[in-house]
């Protein structure tokens, strides 16, 4: 008899969620079925998305050129700037485009391995904390968060950055489950070094995790409070070593360097403290490191109802009630048990809750509050936390019911009631972009509701319940999910991926007009007025945002690869993807710089935001530099250096605008932006279109023969030789 139960016993596994009894390989073929998923959503037809973000794709191309360029993520060929982030996150895309070539799908690729692994370290990380039925919950919910599948098919940083903060949680879960003694130490200082991997790919946004890790590591750790605390400090110096380390080296390098690409300083610590730090909590406070007033212009006004607007709401807020659920019950259950009154059975370690609660909660304010620049996609650090609380809830529930509490199917029920009417709002909030998906989502929750309380007489049911639940509750996110692998919802593509209808790059949070945020719009910096032509002609923006002064509409003019409208837009100033491409009077430009450049350095300078000179990097092999940085505004190069350079024969040909560009719109008329553009008007010669045989508008200044906005964009070609 008992070598017969010993069989039997090894040949199922009994999850603790549910009490079944299942065949022991069936969690494993779960979890390979939930990775091949979310490898088929991230990696999908990876070649039809072009360069994803050509501003990173560049730097990445760049990148590969030199050591240099490599270590310190330089943007362009020649050395002069870097990306305005650390760069880690680009450190693998150059190593797969050395190993496939210089092609998008190969920077694509490892984001989506990263994408994938961040997945299946989460249900590691649950699985230790709640079991493995609540573990495959939290990676299928991880799965198909939409805008999750919108990042990891993009080369921004986030999708490097959660895996290191996936880890870290993974490293502290470990940490908690070992003995007091080195093995925990090691584990935690794990931790440390981890979230400070995450430091050097996208900065502060990764110490937003520091306090989760930190109170579930007090609250459920060994020892006394003095050893828990003199342990957590060790493992913070390690943090802060790993974090810090290329920001020391960018101080102490003895040779020349890049400036460091959104400092006011070219320095790596004013980018840490400024643009990527407090900049991004309470607003760019100056022009040279970012978008000033612009903070709502991607993600809406900020406030606590951030998470939920149009931009936003159907990216990740689909499981944010529920997971204000989960925290409640937590919450309530802990108490009832300290007072001696709980009857769910045991309970969850409530490290686990204080880890993703802390982390949902902290990260969720943080961007729902911060004035400085903002995109959707940022909210995908969420996603972990929201996944595993929502799992977590799920277990508490089932493991309640069977302790015998009658309130665990009705608070189930509620939850998913309310979490589909929250569903059927987002959608119907775009009616024509399958708007019928609210009446199936409402039908399924009811559905669901409807067997939770049956459950409650009739044991059996509770199986289907619960799948119905599930099913009721991940309908609307995967099928906004589901809608990423084309393309890119957002009219920026890769600079501001998202799922669900297409969107403009600006709306609901401003419009772009001049006057302050008071009547909606992003404030012009003093002295700025748009050009002539800039307003009118685009689509219309949902939100209520608009873009332009009147009207409501986005400008239309041509973006780096010929399009215009919706795809042209303020796409083009970001980083258009897909359409990367020379236009026939861009490939003129160079030819006639390269011939007539004599063997400078630099065959080309491009003033205006770094998309203007992303595309020449990607589509030749010529040295071109981008001036200004990302939107322009950056001090780099200097006038001092433009005047060195043209003397010394390495710079010749400069490809600007008579208006001074975005930088100089962004920055304001005394900006470095400004400044240099009016060295180069003062001391360069414009070159007539037709002595490169390109159109006669493509040297004009950008009034309205070629779309006003395309004025900013860089235009018009200047012969800086030395006189």
């Amino acid at each position: 008899m008992t070598s017969t139960t010993e069989a039997h016993a090894s040949t199922v596994t009994r999850l603790p969620d549910t009490g079944r009894g299942l065949p022991r390989w069936t969690p494993q073929a779960a979890l390979a079925a939930i990775l091949v998923l979310s490898a088929v959503l991230y990696g999908w037809a990876l070649g039809s998305l072009g360069w994803g973000n050509s501003y990173y794709s560049a730097a990445v191309k760049s990148m590969g050129q030199s050591w240099t360029n490599f270590l310190f993520g330089s943007f362009d060929p020649a050395g002069v700037i870097t990306v305005d982030k650390p760069p880690a996150a680009l450190w693998p895309q150059v190593v797969s485009s050395k190993i496939f070539g210089m092609r998008g799908w190969a920077l694509l690729l490892p984001q989506v391995v990263e994408g994938v692994a961040a997945v299946f370290v989460l249900h590691r990380t649950v699985r230790r904390w709640a079991g493995e039925a609540t573990a495959l919950l939290t990676a299928l919910v991880m799965t198909l968060t939409p805008i999750t599948v919108a990042i990891n098919r993009d080369n921004n940083p986030d999708p490097l950055l959660v895996l290191f903060l996936v880890s870290a949680a993974y490293a502290l879960t470990r940490a908690l489950q070992s003995q007091a003694g080195r093995r925990g130490t090691w584990w935690l200082c794990a931790c440390g070094f981890l979230v400070g991997c995450g430091f050097l790919t996208k900065m502060m946004a990764a110490w937003m995790v520091l306090p989760a890790l930190t109170a579930a590591w007090l609250v459920g750790a060994t020892g006394t409070w003095l050893a828990r605390v003199g342990r957590l400090l060790i493992a913070g110096a390690v943090c802060a070593v790993s974090s810090l380390w290329w920001v020391a080296m960018v101080a102490w390098w003895p040779g020349e360097q890049p400036y460091i690409g959104g400092s006011t300083d070219g320095g790596a610590w004013d980018l840490v403290t400024g643009y990527n730090g407090l900049g991004r909590i309470f607003g760019e406070s100056d022009s040279s490191g970012g978008m000033s007033g612009m903070g709502g212009a991607f993600g809406g006004e900020a406030g606590l109802l951030r998470l939920f607007n149009d931009q936003v709401a159907g990216q990740i807020s689909w499981l944010l009630p529920a997971s204000g659920v989960a925290l409640a019950v937590a919450v309530t259950a802990a108490a009832l048990r300290r007072r001696g009154k709980s009857s769910a059975g045991k309970a969850l370690a409530g490290s686990g809750w204080v880890l993703w609660g802390t982390w949902l909660v902290v990260c969720g304010l943080v961007y729902s509050t911060q004035e400085g620049t903002f995109h959707p996609y940022y909210t995908t650090q969420l996603a972990p936390a929201i996944a595993a609380l929502t799992a977590g809830l799920a277990t508490a529930l089932a493991r309640a019911h069977r302790a015998g509490a009658r309130w665990a199917l009705p608070v189930g029920a509620g939850t998913v009631l309310v979490t589909v009417v929250w569903a059927a709002v987002v959608i119907r909030r775009e009616p024509s972009w399958h708007g019928w998906l609210a009446w199936v989502v409402v039908v399924l929750g009811l559905a669901a509701v409807g067997l939770l309380i049956a459950a409650a007489w009739t044991v059996r049911l509770v199986p289907v319940a619960l799948g119905g639940a599930v099913l009721a509750v991940l309908f609307a996110p995967g099928a906004w999910a589901m809608t990423v692998p084309g393309e890119s919802g957002s009219a920026m593509g890769g600079a501001n991926p998202t799922a669900g209808p297409t969107q403009m790059s600006f709306g609901g949070g401003g419009s772009f007009r001049g006057g302050g945020k008071e009547d909606g719009g992003f404030e012009l910096p003093q002295g700025m007025e748009l050009p002539e032509g800039l307003g009118g002609g685009g689509p219309r923006m949902p939100g209520g945002g608009s873009g332009s002064g009147a009207g409501g509409t986005m400008p239309s003019f041509p973006g780096t690869g010929g399009d215009s409208g919706a795809r042209g837009g303020m796409g083009a100033m970001a980083g258009m993807g897909k359409g990367a491409d020379l236009t026939s009077d861009q490939r003129k430009i160079l030819v006639y710089a390269t011939e007539h450049s004599k063997g400078a350095r630099i065959t080309l300078a491009v003033d205006g935001a770094a998309q203007g000179a992303a595309t020449f990097i990607l589509n030749s092999d010529a040295t071109v530099i981008g001036m200004g940085g990302f939107i322009g505004t950056d001090n780099a190069p200097s006038e001092q250096q433009l005047e060195q350079w043209t003397k010394s024969g390495e710079l010749r040909y400069v490809l600007g605008s008579e208006s001074g560009g975005i930088g100089a719109m962004m920055g304001g008329t005394d900006s470095a932006a400004s400044k240099r553009s009016t060295w180069i008007t003062e001391n360069c010669t414009k070159v007539p279109a037709q002595e490169y045989g390109g159109s006669t508008t493509s040297s004009d200044g950008g009034g309205k023969a070629s779309g006003g906005m395309m004025g900013l964009m860089g235009t018009t070609l200047y012969d800086c030789a030395a006189k």
